[in-house]
């Protein structure tokens, strides 16, 4: 990788292995940097890590700069901190977070694990137990980008090196890619929870235009996960990619809806990512303990993600 000293292989390797594995990273989702005194190199808005070791996929910035705005409400800001004029990319939405963050190397997944903790308030309090030893934090939902960011600086101290973000996510910290590594396998088995619904075979029983049964059609046959899923959204990247609820009918806003009894139906041309967010919404599904009640982040919540142009920026680049 040219034009920084600061890449190497370990640092390339780490971020591959995290975006090919569904249970840390979907689609364009997740987010790696690493950094020195003044810059940094963060993975690129709607780049997908899976791709670390055949793309440049990262984005060299300036930190003091990203740090100076973080005051600001205006996340286009951070398109001034990029330091090679030359790559077009757009950093990471949560690039800010990165920058802020005083550890060398900084990774954002989307952990299966942690959602399924993430997403109730039962689980927070059990991942508090299970988690009582590590040095972290816990961050009520806040928008991607910098409000998140100024949430973040305001619930850690300098010791933190993990947070677990309320229905969005897991953030490891540290000075090398081997503590992040560790950190993240720590928490990862620390949090690890087991199957608990059965997959019946599924028939395909109907033929719908431009549209196809989905592997993870299970959830129509479950009436505690039909409930779940038509009640709203529980993190961002299912908003993004997928829509708000799912629909019991095809909607514009989404590329699946649901039949009870039959399945979930996905557009035939459906992009990569979004199959992988129907699989992250399926894993999630498959482990989450029946006495832990799911809160959506709400309408309000939704309509901020759907309405933001960064976002709409991702959402673009993740077509294939």
């Amino acid at each position: 990788m040219s034009n920084s000293k600061l890449y190497n292989r370990e640092f390339l390797d780490f971020s591959y292995r995290l975006g090919n594995d569904p249970l840390q990273v979907q689609g364009a989702g997740g987010n790696t940097s690493i950094k020195n005194e003044n810059s940094m190199w963060v993975k690129a808005s709607g780049k997908e890590l899976s791709n670390s070791l055949s793309e440049n996929i990262f984005v060299p910035v300036n930190i003091n700069l990203i740090r100076n705005n973080v005051s600001s409400d205006n996340d286009q800001d951070i398109m001034k901190a990029v330091m090679d004029k030359n790559i077009k990319l757009r950093p990471s939405i949560e690039t800010t977070f990165h920058a802020c963050l005083n550890w060398s190397v900084v990774a954002h997944t989307h952990s299966v694990s942690t959602l399924v903790h993430a997403i109730s308030e039962k689980g927070i309090k059990i991942a508090k137990k299970k988690l009582n030893d590590i040095p972290f934090s816990v961050i009520k939902y806040i928008k991607p980008g910098i409000d998140l960011t100024k949430e973040i600086m305001g619930n850690l101290n300098p010791k933190t090196q993990v947070l677990i973000l309320k229905n969005h996510g897991l953030i490891c910290c540290g000075n090398s890619v081997k503590e992040v590594s560790y950190l993240i396998r720590t928490v990862e088995h620390r949090l690890k929870m087991p199957i608990i619904r059965k997959i019946d075979q599924l028939f395909k029983s109907e033929n719908i235009p431009n549209y196809k049964l989905s592997p993870e059609s299970w959830i129509a046959y479950d009436d505690h996960t039909i409930d779940i899923v038509s009640s709203g959204s529980y993190y961002p990247d299912h908003v993004v990619f997928l829509g708000p609820k799912i629909s019991f009918e095809p909607t514009k806003t989404s590329p699946i809806f649901l039949k009870k009894r039959i399945g979930i139906f996905i557009k035939s041309k459906a992009s990569r990512t979004q199959k992988s967010m129907l699989q992250c919404l399926s894993n999630i599904l498959l482990r989450l303990p029946l006495d832990w009640l799911p809160e959506p982040i709400g309408e309000k919540a939704e309509a901020e993600l759907l309405d933001w142009d960064a976002e709409k920026y991702r959402k673009a680049l993740s077509t294939d």
